[in-house]
């Protein structure tokens, strides 16, 4: 089973690693990661530097893509090569999904028109605005589509794909080989649970960011 990883300049760290420490240790997985072109990615922390293997043009097909969210989405909702090859990839894939604002590509690309799905909270309306349905959710599965929303989430949706493609106690396996057993010291990692003021202050600056990085990429 072949799982290929979007990366592209300006990623989220964990929105990618996170998955991927998921279904590496699934058996029987030929996972690799893929940039438009091969060579060192950087993350949007510009600390995390990732070397790919693989260009646009080296992988034809597979059977999982997953596409993670970061501060460089935005330029390639509106880049059609970007946009054919995630076209491309889709039409053979068991499984296409995204973690956060990895949807917004996904949207871009018209495989969310109509359907429900999820991203970042701050990025809830761009993604109605692709023609996709915002789901306050942690993960929303709508055929063989299958979108996480902020950061965090990817590591749960990549098991439940991961039983979902396999099989149950294969993720049970895996989530205890890797210790993922989450117990935050504080209950504010969603809007629905967060201090108002919290999200107050977080919405002005995500909102205003994401918003402004969207206009200026589909202005230039």
């Amino acid at each position: 089973m072949k799982i290929v990883i979007f990366l592209y300049p300006e990623f989220t760290a964990l929105d990618a690693i996170g998955p991927y420490e998921v279904l590496a240790h699934a058996p029987g997985v030929d996972l690799v990661f893929v940039a438009k072109e091969k060579g060192i990615v950087v993350a949007d922390s510009e600390r995390l530097k990732i070397s790919v293997d693989y260009g646009f043009d080296d992988i034809d097909a597979c059977d999982i893509l997953l596409i993670p969210g970061g501060q460089g989405e935005a330029p390639l909702c509106y880049d059609e090569e970007t946009l054919n090859w995630v076209r491309k990839m889709h039409a053979t894939t068991t499984y296409t999904t995204s973690v956060c604002t990895g949807s917004l590509i996904l949207a871009a690309a018209g495989i969310l028109n109509g359907k429900k799905a999820t991203t970042h909270w701050a990025a809830a309306d761009i993604l109605n605005e692709f023609g996709a349905s915002y789901q306050a959710e942690r993960w929303v599965e709508e055929g063989k589509i299958i979108t996480a929303a902020g950061v965090s989430a990817g590591i749960d949706m990549a098991l439940y794909l991961l039983a979902d493609m396999q099989h149950e106690d294969v993720a049970r396996s895996v989530q205890l080989a890797i210790e993922y057993d989450p117990q935050p010291p504080f209950d504010n990692g969603s809007v629905a649970k967060s201090l108002p003021h919290v999200h107050e202050a977080l919405s002005q600056m995500f909102e205003q960011k994401m918003r402004g990085r969207h206009n200026a990429a589909k202005a230039a």
